[in-house]
């Protein structure tokens, strides 16, 4: 059904409302079914590598706010190009329902939810609550935003320490804080109120109690606006710096299968309930049970949009998200069901950046002036790089991401641990050495880490 549909040309010309690696994986669908990309692209990505022959409009400035953080801007771009459909990537303004309300008012259709979809779970305790009316875990706080100190320091006595403040808008780690006793609390609600009023415009904040050595588990979600819903399976991003993803994987290497089951069905009956359409993520974290060793996985919140990792749901499952996305955004029924999709094998995908994890992981633009991507069985490239290419001081530093795929998780290793030695990057420095000696080493090949440190690596080691 889906290889005969593909043949079928959806919208004619469809804005990409992103850049980078982003911009590549929408386009490279885009061509496959039929519709033509043009590309929104700030002065600093005018002579970028992925414009080459292609469709663009200068949204603005390399500053992000004044081009592609504009969601005025972008969609008066998308209507200049006489686009009919616009896809927003990750990152950027992919999450924000300003832009998905100005596309409604001008007969664009956005690839993702609809906007009062896109608000509600976009605020942490609304989703919050949407997703414990349908019956999942939620992790234990306060029940909304809190008025003040005084109220978050009565809720952390009662739940107990270590709680975490967190912005009510936003994500990727910013407008976070933790307090661990009574005299903390003050400082840990100001200081992560600041960060998220300075971040995201929205100074309010919530508390959830802090879950320590537990792993990160989302589950790949995808639905049409005929109510179908289905799974992909679930990842692992427990390799984390600052609550920022390095490495994911899937399947799980640690989740027993019934609590696997039971969430998965649970998140899949979750998205229906709140009518949600597209590609979207539930994050989890598993928090584990010290007498049972199984743990339980407590909803943080979902992101509203197709994510960075995106590709080891792919590889695993044999379907193409980015294809599925403009299917849905155009009307159709998803192409598979529940019962037709089959996850085979394990996938292992590592985010290369052009950063030096011997100075703190520092961004490091620049102009790469040698690049060779890996290649072979089981392995699969995503990236915007070339030979030449420069690397703006503007915006995320992310390169590429390797994806490998084998029958095992310690097949899938290696084969990452080879294919990250055949990168070769030479005139800015990477993080592709770091992640090779954390796939080596014992921690992970074990299974013995959690979100609060890199296993097997530390910096000159």
């Amino acid at each position: 059904m889906a290889e005969s549909r593909a043949r079928v040309p959806l919208f004619r010309r469809l804005f990409v409302a992103n850049r980078g690696e982003v911009a590549v994986r929408v386009a490279r669908a885009c061509d496959e079914l039929g519709v033509t990309p043009v590309f929104g692209v700030s002065e600093a990505d005018r002579d970028a590598p992925w414009l080459d022959g292609r469709e663009f409009v200068c949204l603005g400035p390399a500053r992000a706010v004044h081009s592609y953080l504009d969601p005025v801007r972008v969609v008066q771009a998308a209507r200049q190009s006489q686009c009919t459909a616009l896809h927003p990537g990750w990152g950027f303004l992919s999450e924000n329902p300003l832009l998905v309300s100005l596309c409604e008012h001008h007969g664009i259709s956005f690839v993702g939810p609809p906007a009062h979809v896109m608000h509600r779970m976009g605020k942490k305790i609304p989703a919050k609550r949407a997703m414990r009316a349908a019956g999942l875990d939620v992790i234990p706080g306060s029940d909304g935003v809190l008025r003040d100190a005084d109220e978050a320091r009565e809720i952390a006595d009662r739940i107990g320490y270590p709680v975490l403040l967190k912005a009510n808008s936003g994500g990727g780690g910013r407008g976070m804080r933790i307090a661990r006793g009574a005299d903390e609390i003050a400082s840990a609600y100001a200081d992560a109120q600041a960060e998220a009023r300075a971040a995201f415009g929205d100074e309010r904040v919530y508390m959830e109690r802090l879950v320590q050595g537990g792993r990160h588990v989302e589950i790949q979600i995808i639905a049409d606006r005929w109510g179908n819903a289905c799974h992909l399976g679930e990842r692992d991003c427990t390799v984390q710096r600052n609550h920022q993803k390095l490495i994911e994987e899937s399947p799980s290497p640690v989740l027993d299968d019934e609590v696997r089951q039971r969430t998965l069905a649970a998140a899949v009956a979750a998205a229906q309930s709140i009518g949600y359409v597209g590609a979207g993520t539930m994050e989890f974290l598993l928090d584990p049970d010290p007498v049972t060793g199984k743990g339980v996985l407590r909803f943080m919140e979902m992101n509203t949009r197709l994510q960075v990792e995106h590709c080891v749901s792919e590889q695993r499952s044999g379907r193409d998200l980015v294809h599925e996305q403009l299917h849905v955004a155009a009307g159709h029924r998803l192409s598979f069901t529940q019962d037709e999709i089959a996850l085979r094998g394990h996938a292992i995908e590592c985010r290369i950046n052009a950063e030096d994890p011997e100075q703190g992981f520092r961004p490091a633009p620049g102009r790469i002036t040698r690049w060779v991507a890996p290649g072979g069985e089981g392995i699969r490239v995503d990236t915007h790089v070339r030979s030449g290419y420069v690397v703006p001081p503007h915006y995320d530093s992310l390169l590429c991401k390797v994806i490998a795929t084998a029958d095992t998780r310690d097949a899938a290793a290696d084969r990452m641990i080879a294919a990250l030695g055949e990168l070769h990057c030479e005139g800015v420095p990477t993080t592709a050495a770091m992640h090779r000696q954390i796939l080596a080493s014992a921690a992970f090949r074990e299974h013995r880490y959690d979100t609060r440190a890199i296993p097997g690596w530390s910096a000159g080691g």
